[in-house]
């Protein structure tokens, strides 16, 4: 029995939330993880649309970035740490890289995925933006860990804007990097 004829057994097969369940849970052999996934204002058509159209994909790490297919989809996956301007920003401002980097992409976020797998700081920082105007297809926040991990997903859920992200402390970069492939991967199934 294959990996993903179990998830289909655990988290059923009957919606594409389930099958981004089923990746989740996959990705980090947890079946605990598919209760955790939450999805607001109609994330999966967001993310399909969006792929389809090529949107860049922001992501807060390499890690996340080179997780992401590079088949299926003509979209740029971009790591904010990668940007020049954000280092200066990080430094001046005496805040985190990740949140300097999505800064610094501010002008160049309207449209697109938005993908943090690591980094409460950047989610926080997103939906400061988000408050300004900024207006992505689709953020992918699952960032991990015990210090603002949870609020800054509570945060996400809050705005209005599609958003996948997971409940609590857990997540991390297997997580969002499942997300944003399994909507790479139904993309590709429309073909």
């Amino acid at each position: 029995m294959t990996s993903r004829n179990i998830a289909r057994r655990i988290v059923g097969d009957d919606t594409l939330e389930d099958r981004v369940r089923q990746r989740c849970m996959i990705a980090t052999g947890d079946p605990e993880v598919a209760k955790i996934m939450r999805f607001n204002n109609n994330p999966i058509d967001a993310g399909l649309e969006a792929i389809k159209n090529g949107a860049p994909i922001f992501v807060d790490i390499n890690m996340v970035k080179v997780g992401i297919s590079k088949k299926g989809h003509n979209c740029d996956v971009i790591c904010v740490l990668d940007e020049d301007a954000g280092a200066k920003i990080a430094h001046e401002y005496g805040i985190t890289r990740t949140s300097a980097g999505f800064l610094a992409c501010r002008d160049r976020l309207d449209g697109a995925i938005i993908a943090i797998g690591n980094a409460p700081s950047a989610a926080l920082t997103v939906c400061r933006l988000i408050e300004h105007g900024v207006r992505p297809a689709l953020i992918v926040g699952t960032p991990v860990g015990f210090v603002n991990a949870a609020e800054s997903k509570d945060e996400i859920r809050k705005i209005d804007v599609p958003s996948i992200t997971c409940v609590g402390t857990r997540g991390g970069t297997p997580i969002a990097v499942a997300c944003v492939n399994e909507l790479i991967a139904i993309t590709g199934d429309g073909d």
